[in-house]
């Protein structure tokens, strides 16, 4: 049996029959491919479009059926009168390539002409026009994000990348959150309905999430179209709870996009979006007990110093102090209103006799002191004419000391 392992190597190692390297294979594709095609004019619609830093565009031209890669350098990129667009048509002149490093082929365009939006895109501007007009887009009616939400619903592909990344990136943020993974079609026949009845579903959730975020990863416009059905677009924009759109990558742009309350970039980004980073939140908590501390002691220390003011007052150092002081007060007031009654009874007697001595001068009763008489007759009025008199009359004269009373004879 050994012998016969060994004749059957021996055979294997003869009839071993001459292969090439990959790269050689390429190499002769390469060959064959660019020299069977001579520079060629191609209509297509372009697709997933990438402007990266160096200038250069990458794209995807295709039809109905079919696509090819393309790429315009920077040299001829920035010769172009106009920029080209996400689903536009266009007629490019250019050459097929192989792309060794990858082993596909690809188009370098040389030259570009506008054709006009291709007819998904076509679609596209309708459908965003008339949401548009109806206000599903407006600013007005988009929810604000809770700050710390705790039930998250995902609604993606449970298979998906977006989803992997999407939780990758949210166990990163704060703690104690749960996430609720709604199955849904992202892609294919179905998918629309798909989509709609995972947000009727997350509405329905029992208890009740926070927020939902609808997810997928980048693809073609087809790829995302999904997303672009006017009835997921208005179950999105319809939807109680608040939405976060996370589709495809950064250039991706879907109407789903518009008319959700945020929208993401990436999947990825939707997770730092939505939950706040722990790190970030232990930090701002240090920095706001340190705050509440140094609050605290800055508060103490002021009463401290108000108490040390109170505390050498001289009221709480001596109180029968204030007491003796107010009474020597109250005696010198007592003392100052006596002096004032006085002088004041004194000057208002200097006044009464002042007025006293001025009323007797005028009183006719001080005339009699000098010999003067008044004699009134039996009416009491003073006799000013002996004819105001009869005989047998009783008249009374009023001397300085004391009355007479007289007959009248003639």
């Amino acid at each position: 049996m050994p012998s016969n392992q060994h004749n059957d190597d021996l055979l294997v190692q003869s009839d071993t029959p001459h292969s090439v390297t990959v790269s050689e294979l390429t190499g002769h594709i390469k060959a064959i491919l660019e020299g069977t095609f001579p520079s060629i004019w191609v209509a297509g619609e372009i697709s997933d479009l990438v402007r990266p830093r160096s200038g250069h565009l990458y794209f995807t031209l295709k039809d109905n059926d079919s696509q090819i890669r393309g790429i315009i350098w920077r040299s001829t990129a920035s010769r172009m009168k106009e920029p080209i667009k996400e689903g536009q048509s266009v007629l490019c002149f250019g050459d097929v390539e192989v792309y060794a490093a990858r082993g596909s082929y690809q188009m370098v365009v040389r030259k570009l002409q506008m054709q006009g939006l291709g007819p998904l895109q076509q679609k596209f501007e309708l459908i965003r026009a008339k949401l548009q007009s109806e206000g599903l887009f407006s600013a007005d009616r988009k929810q604000s994000l809770p700050t710390q939400p705790r039930r998250i619903g995902v609604i993606t592909s449970p298979s998906g990348a977006a989803v992997r990344d999407f939780l990758k990136s949210a166990m990163q943020g704060m703690g104690g959150v749960e996430f609720i993974v709604i199955p849904a079609l992202v892609q294919g026949v179905g998918s629309a309905k798909s989509v709609v009845d995972a947000m009727k579903a997350a509405q329905r959730i029992s208890p009740p999430l926070d927020l939902v975020v609808l997810t997928r990863g980048g693809g073609s416009m087809e790829d995302l179209w999904t997303f672009n059905e006017e009835s997921v677009v208005r179950a999105v924009a319809n939807s109680k709870l608040p939405t976060v759109s996370a589709i495809g990558h950064e250039i991706d742009v879907t109407l789903c996009d518009l008319a959700a309350d945020v929208r993401a970039l990436t999947p990825t980004a939707a997770a730092t979006t939505i939950l706040p980073d722990a790190k970030l939140v232990g930090q701002t908590v240090s920095d706001l007990r340190r705050r509440l501390e140094r609050a605290g002691r800055s508060i103490i220390t002021q009463r401290v110093d108000r108490l040390n003011q109170l505390e050498s007052r001289t009221v709480f150092r001596k109180p029968h102090e204030v007491i003796h002081n107010r009474s020597r007060q109250l005696d010198e007031l007592d003392a100052r209103g006596r002096r004032a009654m006085f002088a004041k009874l004194q000057l208002s007697k200097a006044k009464l006799q002042s007025a006293a001595a001025s009323l007797s001068a005028l009183s006719p009763l001080q005339v009699l002191t000098r010999g003067y008489s008044v004699t009134v007759g039996e009416n009491g009025k003073a006799i000013l004419d002996a004819k105001d008199v009869v005989p047998g009359e009783i008249i009374h004269t009023r001397v300085h000391q004391g009355e007479i009373k007289s007959v009248v004879q003639d």
